[in-house]
């Protein structure tokens, strides 16, 4: 009862975006991760930082992770 009480005080209007945003930024790191032939460090490394580091993660990938050509 209380985990419900504490639900419904979170501000789902400010939450959404979030994670909206957190999850198009993951999905479209793991495709150009996908689509990229070399990268800076493991690829499988890459996956797990894009999906287990929240919101850095992908960052981290598109500003250290690919290699420019």
């Amino acid at each position: 009862m209380q985990f419900m009480e504490t639900l419904a005080k979170v501000p789902w209007g400010l939450v959404w975006p979030l994670l909206v945003i957190q999850l198009v930024l993951m999905a479209i790191a793991l495709v150009d991760l996908g689509r990229r032939k070399a990268t800076n460090g493991p690829v499988l490394l890459w996956v797990f930082i894009i999906i287990f580091v929240n919101l850095i993660g992908p960052v981290l990938y598109f500003t250290v992770g690919r290699r420019h050509e």
